[in-house]
């Protein structure tokens, strides 16, 4: 019998999209989950979730941090050791947080971590190959990159696979992100988008975004306008009406506020603590049941941690 072997892993929250920078731009944000991975002799893997998803999520091979793991070893032709795997999760499901990339950078971070600890055959991963691992499984990066590397990242995918480049977000940048008690589909979300837009609303978005970038790093007084989109977050509105109304509530009275990810949530990209608390109080002047999480962005990304039997 092989001498176990323990892995810790923390993969924070993202939001995708920022607006305007559709399946390109994603922040990672300081609210993510933790999990503890041991390896055991026997095949298999078992799932213990508390937190989120507990008693909802698969607690086999099926789980999708397992089916992470998994691929990773089999891409490398390596056999999985068999693992206990403790889940301790906070990010919510299916309200435009990232959770399902989480999950897979959970699952890749794990793998990570193993493979480097292997005592016969150790192998350490690139950022490169554990962004292609996570956007193999997820289909695309902007939500996967965010979570591996921390900060604000542009993703993009070219002939050899997926890139990111990572920034560092102005210190004035403070996240308000609202969370409702109702989910929504990111492939419904993607559904409602046509496949072409107006010339004028694509030179819009570029403009934009392209403005969201130097707001974010430099500028956080043009954010208000630097979030304004034109490409997907109209069409997703009325899947969405409680969204959409927020969001044109908030930003009626000069607050960033954007859909996250494919939403349901809201975030509000806020230019200094005074205009984060003033739209949080103007959201729970509302009487209405959205969470209000007052975050900051996660500077690191994912960490990895193993630890000695």
């Amino acid at each position: 019998m092989s001498a176990p072997r323990t892995v810790k892993t923390y993969v924070p929250a993202t939001s995708a999209n920022l607006g305007p920078g559709f399946d390109t731009l994603g922040i990672a944000l300081a609210y993510g989950d933790e999990l503890t991975a041991v390896t055991r002799d026997t095949p298999g893997a078992t799932v213990t979730v508390t937190g989120v998803g507990e008693g909802e999520v698969p607690t086999d091979e099926t789980n999708l941090v397992v089916r992470a793991v998994a691929h990773v070893f089999e891409s490398l032709g390596r056999d999985m050791p068999g693992l206990n795997i403790s889940a301790h999760n906070r990010i919510p499901h299916g309200r435009g947080m990232g959770s399902s990339g989480s999950a897979i950078v959970s699952g890749v971070m794990i793998a990570k971590g193993l493979l480097e600890s292997d005592p016969d055959q150790p192998l350490v991963l690139s950022e490169e190959e554990l962004l292609a691992f996570a956007t193999e499984l997820e289909g695309h990066p902007d939500n996967v990159a965010p979570a591996l590397f921390g900060g604000l990242t542009i993703a993009w995918t070219n002939e050899t696979g997926p890139k990111f480049k990572r920034l560092m977000v102005h210190r004035g940048v403070f996240p308000l992100v609202l969370v409702p008690s109702f989910t929504m589909s990111t492939a419904l979300a993607r559904s409602l988008q046509p496949k072409q837009v107006p010339h004028e609303d694509a030179v819009f978005n570029v403009s934009r975004s392209a403005l969201l970038i130097a707001a974010l790093t430099q500028s956080p007084e043009l954010l208000l306008e630097a979030t304004e989109d034109r490409l997907h977050q109209n069409y997703r509105g009325e899947a969405m009406p409680q969204t959409r109304d927020l969001i044109s509530e908030l930003r009626a009275a000069g607050y960033p506020a954007v859909v996250s990810g494919a939403g349901p949530s809201v975030l509000v990209l806020a230019n200094g603590p005074a205009e984060r608390l003033a739209a949080a109080d103007l959201v729970a002047a509302r009487g209405d049941d959205w969470r209000v999480l007052l975050l900051a962005v996660d500077s690191k990304g994912a960490t990895v941690e193993t630890i000695p039997a």
